[in-house]
């Protein structure tokens, strides 16, 4: 049986803001494309099954874990990685409560905690620690407790 051949694909995503036409294979993820072909390095690829929350984006406004989607899926969609958070110049106020608070360590998970943190802020309801903690829940990580996380995200509420 002969093996079929996959056929790239030319698609075009906007990401952070700017459009990129890339040549893709059907197969390869979000996170792949945005890390190998766009250099986009903050997206970072953990447990590749959606678990872990560190390639987490946001897709139209909402947080997406990069690494269970095809980049062909993601035509016509806005998507913002974390190098699309971050100002030209110093950092955002959700950037800076996290530096103030020390609510990171190795860092490898801090991309998708401020992504998905972001999206929480932009929906403009008061938070509690509650809130924050489950709208958190799917980003992992291994090295700080989440108590430092979550108040730099209640900091953050203020001055968003």
């Amino acid at each position: 049986m002969a093996e079929a051949s996959i056929q790239p694909l030319t698609v075009t995503l906007k990401v952070n803001g700017r459009d990129y036409t890339v040549t893709v294979e059907p197969r390869w993820t979000l996170a792949d494309v945005l890390r190998h072909q766009l250099g986009l390095t903050g997206t970072h690829v953990g447990c590749e099954q959606g678990v872990c929350g560190a390639c987490t984006v946001l897709v139209d406004g909402e947080p997406a874990r990069s690494c269970l989607m095809f980049a062909v899926q993601m035509e016509g969609h806005e998507i913002v990685t974390i190098e699309g958070l971050t100002p030209e110049a110093g950092l955002s106020p959700l950037q800076e409560a996290f530096h103030r608070h020390h609510a990171l360590q190795c860092g490898f998970c801090t991309p998708g905690m401020l992504v998905t943190a972001t999206a929480l802020l932009n929906q403009g309801k008061p938070l509690t620690e509650e809130t924050v903690r489950e709208a958190l829940s799917g980003n992992l990580c291994r090295c700080t407790g989440y108590q430092f996380i979550v108040d730099a995200v209640m900091d953050a509420q203020g001055g968003k």
